[in-house]
């Protein structure tokens, strides 16, 4: 599609308060030299997104103004700038949705999700995907094969979080890890591990749906946490030894001290989701004497083009998780039920240019 071709104007899903969202016609954006403009084929719904939507913050990031949330995306290319020589209008392609300068010390390092300048989708100031048609710097957009959808390619995004995750502690083929959440990232994070070759992946939730999931996306052990105590089970079932890894992923005090309980002398515990408070008790005493190493996990970094390989391997099959679909114009009720329906769903998609 040239640009001459291109609308003038495009819907878009607009917070304008705490549960609140309206659909309204927005200019199409312009774009630079390095930029592309992608049709939005697909969104899905991050619990970034819902806390947005039910608080109107996160931490330091406040919304202020009418705002558009949404950044696990992926559509097709609409127009490109005249800089950009890797794609062309027509291409299958996933948004990476953290633009970060290229020039700070952090970029450098090649630990760009650090990167003190980084705009980043649905998260104030910067508008998110919940719309006909984004731009994006063309080195943040990856392709993708006709065999990914759309769905599986927006996937990528909380999949990169596992992939990250792996590569910060290090995962090992053979590994035993025990991931505690099966929230959306807790679930692909499952499949992370799984594509990581662990061989002994123990999930925990409350969600009777959600643990079924998990077992589909790779989990060897189930643990339901109101019929059995995490740490004890994961116990029994490494023979009192503990796990060579363990992430948490619901943001939950409860389940981080269970994950650092659950480790092995010389383990790894990863910090993925975040709660509600700052400060967390965790047993020192036991951190210092089975030398546990904690690492902190910040959205990702060069995961892309490895979570577009796998999930186009078939190594997991994401399109399980997609329980519910809705049209851009049905965002608000996509929200409410993410919101309000977490023991039903498991990954909500919007279709900004209509359900495919």
């Amino acid at each position: 599609m040239s640009t001459s071709q291109l609308p003038q104007t495009m819907k878009a899903a607009v917070m304008h308060n705490t549960r609140e969202i309206r659909i309204e016609e927005l200019p199409v954006p312009q774009i630079g030299p390095d930029e592309v403009l992608i049709k939005v084929m697909a969104v899905g719904i991050c619990g970034s997104d819902l806390h947005y939507y039910s608080h109107g913050r996160i931490g330091k990031y406040v919304v202020d103004k009418p705002f558009i949330l949404g950044h696990e995306c992926a559509g097709e290319i609409a127009a490109v700038g005249s800089a950009v020589r890797r794609f062309r209008a027509g291409d299958r392609v996933a948004a990476e949705p953290g633009v970060t300068c290229g020039r700070c010390a952090a970029c450098k390092e090649g630990r760009y999700n650090l990167c003190p300048d980084v705009e980043f989708l649905a998260t104030p100031p910067f508008d998110g995907a919940f719309v006909q048609y984004i731009k994006i710097r063309e080195d943040f957009v990856f392709p993708i094969p006709d065999t990914l959808s759309y769905e599986e390619a927006a996937l990528v995004e909380p999949f990169s979080v596992g992939l990250h995750a792996a590569v910060r502690t290090k995962l090992q083929p053979g590994s035993t890890i025990a991931i505690m959440g099966m929230g959306p990232v807790g679930l692909m994070a499952v499949a992370a591990a799984k594509a990581y070759g662990a061989s002994t992946i123990i999930v925990t939730d409350l969600e009777p749906l959600r643990l079924e999931a998990a077992g589909l996306m790779g989990g060897t052990h189930i643990i339901n946490i109101r019929e059995q105590d995490p740490v004890d089970a994961i116990g029994i079932i490494t023979n009192g030894r503990g796990v060579d890894v363990a992430w948490e992923t619901a943001g939950n005090p409860k389940a981080l001290q269970s994950a650092l309980g659950s480790l092995r002398r010389g383990g790894k515990l990863a910090v993925v989701g975040l709660p509600a408070q700052d400060e967390i008790p965790l047993n020192v005493p036991f951190i210092a004497d089975n030398e546990v190493d904690i690492y902190g996990i910040f959205r990702y970094a060069n995961t892309y083009p490895k979570g577009i390989e796998f999930l186009s391997s078939g190594v997991v099959d994401a399109t399980k998780l997609v329980t519910d679909k809705f049209a851009l114009e049905q965002t608000q009720e996509a929200m409410e039920r993410a919101l309000n329906q977490k023991s039903e769903c498991l990954k909500i998609v919007v279709y900004p240019n209509g359900l495919i």
